[in-house]
């Protein structure tokens, strides 16, 4: 059974603004869960790729994110969802090397490798939920 340290903390991305916003929430999370540098580093890179995501493919959407304490660990959960077009083909979107735009392909591949947990949950037409989640060693 998980219980979470305070609070969840939601945050609207619907503009660049809201990415960088998302980053700097994150960051300040690893740092309060204690993660190593190496760890907050994976999950802030892991939360910018997400966020631009939710804001270019999925026309926006919110984070929503907490700390965590389970089992004598600690760790930060990041729920990125939006009500976009969803993902026809998970198993494509998560090919290194695949893009539905302009980007190098590497966006979801990339961040599911930098985090512990990581669930994607899309219908196509009713938008997508990504929850990452980040462990303190």
């Amino acid at each position: 059974m998980s219980g979470t340290s305070r609070a969840p903390e939601v945050l609207e991305i619907t503009t660049t603004a809201g990415v960088v916003q998302a980053r700097q929430q994150v960051r300040a999370l690893a740092q309060q869960c204690r993660l190593s540098l190496v760890d907050q580093t994976k999950l802030i890179t892991a939360a910018s790729e997400l966020a631009r995501n939710t804001l270019v493919h999925g026309g926006g959407g919110t984070m929503t994110a907490l700390l965590l304490e389970e089992r004598g660990r600690r760790g930060v959960r990041l729920a990125f969802a939006d009500r976009g077009p969803g993902i026809a083909d998970v198993d494509l979107a998560l090919t290194d090397g695949w893009t539905s735009g302009t980007g190098m392909g590497l966006g979801l591949s990339g961040s599911k490798r930098l985090v512990d947990d990581f669930v994607l949950d899309t219908t196509p037409g009713a938008g997508t939920t990504v929850t990452v989640t980040k462990w303190g060693r």
